[in-house]
């Protein structure tokens, strides 16, 4: 979805199953959480969406809502939730569901 949304090809998505894919750290940390780089920092789990709300002119209104004080503590919680029911989920959805 997001890539749909992403008219100005602003994120680069990376294939971290590809072997040609060189990982900063440890590559199932990276397959574990998801993970977005925004001026050089690696950035992990809601974190990381933000980044890439902020990136998508479309969503960017959620990444700015993000930025207030106390709303990144409570996605992050959420997103810690989804981890735990994310095995279940992709089960249901036949194995589709991805971070």
């Amino acid at each position: 979805m997001v890539r749909r949304l992403d008219k100005n090809d602003a994120i680069e998505f990376v294939d971290l199953m590809s072997p040609d894919t060189t990982c900063p750290i440890s590559r199932q940390f990276m397959l574990d959480r998801f993970h977005a780089q925004e001026n050089g920092v690696l950035l992990s789990g809601a974190a990381a969406f933000v980044a890439m709300w902020r990136a998508v002119p479309f969503l960017r209104p959620l990444g700015v809502a993000a930025q207030l004080p106390g709303v990144l503590p409570i996605l992050e919680y959420g997103y810690r939730l989804f981890l735990r029911l994310r095995p279940r989920l992709q089960r249901y959805a036949g194995g589709r569901l991805e971070t």
